[in-house]
């Protein structure tokens, strides 16, 4: 198959109709919850909740009416997904014989899980032995008043280190979340059994160099030491590359502007093709407005914004400032990405005040100051705010800290009359 030559725009908007952003809310409902997850890849969790957890608001972005038990039913109840990783993320049951491949590797290579192997040996078989035992188990069944206290990013007491340990050399899985923490199980107890087997490590290398490629959309195979939990090589990479590409199963793309070799999945070529003609493929058509009709506020963790990834699709610089110092901050603490149409053109900082039942925007701030002055798009953004608003079940909005007129004076029509407040 010859190169595909596609200029920036083609690739920006290729890469959010893969995600689901494109050209507006495709999905619904649990059906639609399971499609958008699927199609993120790699659905990164986060305890952090400043208005909504970060996968929540990344479903919130893809699924007309999306509520937080679509996803639960769908991973706690169901099973068809599973959390995994030092980067913590949410995948589909069914590719959990690649990810057990990883999950040996962790066992057999990980420093710092060889180190607690034997440095919390008691603990590790007292968890194993309780969860064989009790079902599930979480950090809290453990007094701290009775464990040995540790310094440890994985929890404070010898047992939460264990625990952690389980889950992550594949002897355990998250059965459920009480809030945001883990309740743990043994994996046999929850992974149907035919999925239990790994694959073998060659397997497990292409499978998830080719899903690198599909998160990205167009990207690179690249970094893989750290996708494939193994030190792996420049030769190797290339390898990995060429073996992919040679089977058909990704194929080069050449973006104008862009530089180095980039894929893209060849299943994805006919809805390249499409998009680069300038059409919108059937499958993308959005249930009710368009990204251009009503903006969508993308989560910090966005995999099309996050890591620098802003800078090369959308020429848009963005940081997460959550752990900035104050001075540091250029923005705010949570600010998320405005995509209206296809380009990212502001960013919006919000916060939940749950105790009034209010969602505080702190600021916004935008590429092109007459962005915040132009009519379609203030109707955009209080379309896309009053869905947040809905999505968290709150009925006014707090603009008072929005330096831009314009916004706030949109954002206020957004709050229920005094009139229609006022008792009959």
């Amino acid at each position: 198959m010859p190169e595909i030559v596609i200029d920036q725009q083609t690739a920006r908007r290729f890469i959010l109709g893969k995600q689901g952003l494109w050209p507006g809310r495709r999905w619904a409902g649990r059906a639609g919850t399971r499609a958008a997850a699927r199609a993120v890849e790699h659905l990164q969790l986060d305890p952090l909740v400043i208005v909504a957890r970060s996968h929540d608001l990344m479903l919130h972005s893809r699924v007309a009416d999306y509520r937080p038990e679509h996803f639960d039913h769908l991973a706690y109840r169901r099973r068809e997904f599973f959390d995994w990783g030092g980067w913590l993320a949410v995948r589909p049951m069914s590719e959990l014989p690649y990810w057990r491949t990883l999950m040996h590797r962790n066992r057999q290579h990980h420093p710092e899980l060889g180190r607690n192997a034997k440095t919390y040996a008691g603990a590790i078989e007292e968890v194993r032995t309780a969860l064989r035992e009790r079902g599930t188990v979480s950090g809290r069944d453990f007094a701290a008043i009775d464990r040995e206290a540790v310094t440890s990013y994985r929890g404070s007491k010898d047992t939460s280190v264990a625990l952690y340990y389980l889950w992550r050399t594949g002897e355990a899985m998250t059965h459920h979340r009480d809030g945001f923490e883990r309740v743990y199980a043994l994996t046999e107890a929850i992974a149907p059994a035919h999925l239990l087997e790994p694959v073998s490590e060659a397997e497990a290398d292409r499978f998830h160099a080719r899903k690198l490629v599909a998160y990205q959309g167009i990207g690179r195979v690249s970094a893989l030491s750290g996708w494939l939990s193994k030190r792996v090589t420049a030769t190797e990479q290339r390898a990995i590359e060429r073996d992919l590409v040679d089977s058909g199963e990704i194929v080069p793309v050449t973006v104008e502007g862009w530089r180095g070799a980039h894929y893209a999945l060849a299943s994805d070529v006919r809805l390249l093709r499409e998009v680069a003609r300038g059409g919108v493929p059937t499958k993308w058509r959005p249930l009710d407005t368009s990204t251009d009709d009503e903006v969508a506020l993308l989560s910090p963790l966005d995999p099309v914004s996050a890591r620098g990834r802003a800078k090369t699709l959308f020429d848009f610089d963005y940081k997460w400032e959550i752990y900035h110092r104050a001075e540091d901050m250029r923005f705010g603490r949570y600010t998320m990405p405005i995509l209206w149409g296809d380009r990212l053109v502001g960013r919006l900082d919000p916060k939940l005040d749950r105790a009034s039942a209010t969602l505080v925007i702190n600021n916004v701030w935008f590429e092109d100051a007459a962005t915040g002055r132009d009519e379609a798009f203030l109707e955009a953004l209080a379309l896309g705010v009053r869905r947040l608003m809905t999505f968290l079940e709150v009925e006014r909005v707090d603009a008072s800290g929005v330096t831009s007129k314009a916004v706030r004076t949109a954002l206020a029509s957004l709050n229920p009359s005094r009139a229609r407040r006022a008792p009959a």
